[in-house]
């Protein structure tokens, strides 16, 4: 058994206070308790695990993965789990002393992007820096569950066939949606594969699908940055040259700095919501990391098909 120590008198009693509950999100007592940290994961995760065990998700739905904020009960549920999933890569700001923490108590921890062959960012403040957004290419998605699914069949009371099953289905559900996304993105000519987003999160798509990232509002892979005046001239008169007909902002920031750029670049062009960062709640559009793509796919071949 692990042993856990240095915990506050905080955390004691916020120990004390979900003794006996089940985590919120789905783990209970009897079976393996799985904590993950942004909600794409949580998603995918989900979907491995199946009924094997329960999964908690600490991200809100239309929450910002660089800069959420867990609470002290959240922080225990992490302390008490089988099994903490992150994603890694700089992604996780401002959950990133918790998972040290977590990870010095001696709690088993899988981060998906050492899982997979990482890019970097190619400019910007962030320039040479791992890119942490690999959810936007399906392939390295598959990548993570053949990892995840390992690491699962060593936890401790875990039903291992239930496991292998869920992730078996989920794979082949990947590799549907890679097949989709290359068909639908035939309809967009190869001079039009341009994308100019409010942050970079694209870079994972554009190679998987042969994209070409132009550019980004924000500079880095950040949320958290601020663009100079001159970040957004340089990118205006890049838009203008290429004469690309749409421009996509991340549908859980405000895209006023798109709108910014769309005025100042002096051209006839359309600004449209893609989700990236988070999952939304049902309805709103991506419920799932299924959804989340396949939208997405949808709205790119709407934007730059002519």
């Amino acid at each position: 058994m692990r042993r856990r120590t240095g915990l506050s008198a905080a955390v004691v009693i916020a120990a004390l206070a979900v003794a006996g509950c089940s985590a919120a999100g789905g783990g209970v007592d009897d079976v393996p308790n799985i904590v993950v940290t942004t909600n794409i994961l949580g998603d995918v995760v989900e979907n491995v695990v199946g009924e094997a065990a329960g999964v908690t998700t600490l991200m809100k739905r239309n929450a910002d993965p660089h800069s959420f904020e867990i609470s002290a009960r959240e922080a225990i549920l992490m302390d008490r789990a089988d099994l903490v999933v992150s994603n890694g890569l700089g992604l996780e700001e401002g959950l990133q002393q918790h998972l040290d923490r977590v990870a010095g108590t001696g709690v088993p921890m899988f981060v998906a992007g050492n899982q997979i062959e990482v890019i970097d960012y190619s400019d910007g403040d962030a320039g040479g820096t791992p890119d942490p957004h690999f959810w936007t290419d399906p392939e390295r998605v598959i990548d993570v569950v053949d990892a995840l699914e390992a690491e699962l069949l060593t936890v401790e009371g875990i039903n291992r066939d239930a496991v292998e099953a869920s992730a078996d289905q989920y794979r082949d559900e990947l590799i549907a949606l890679g097949e989709e996304m290359s068909a639908a993105f035939v309809a967009i000519p190869d001079d039009d594969r341009t994308l100019v987003t409010n942050h970079h999160v694209f870079g994972y798509l554009a190679e998987r699908f042969d994209f070409r990232v132009l550019g980004a509002a924000i500079p880095g892979g950040t949320t958290l940055a601020s663009p100079s005046a001159s970040d957004l001239n340089d990118l205006a008169a890049a838009i203008t040259e290429a004469g690309v007909p749409s421009i996509f902002a991340e549908s859980s920031q405000p895209d006023r700095l798109v709108q910014v750029l769309a005025s100042e670049a002096g051209i006839d062009v359309r600004v449209i919501e893609l989700f990236t960062e988070s999952l939304t709640e049902p309805g709103q559009g991506a419920p799932s990391y299924l959804e989340m793509m396949r939208e997405n796919t949808e709205r790119i071949v709407d934007g730059l098909s002519t």
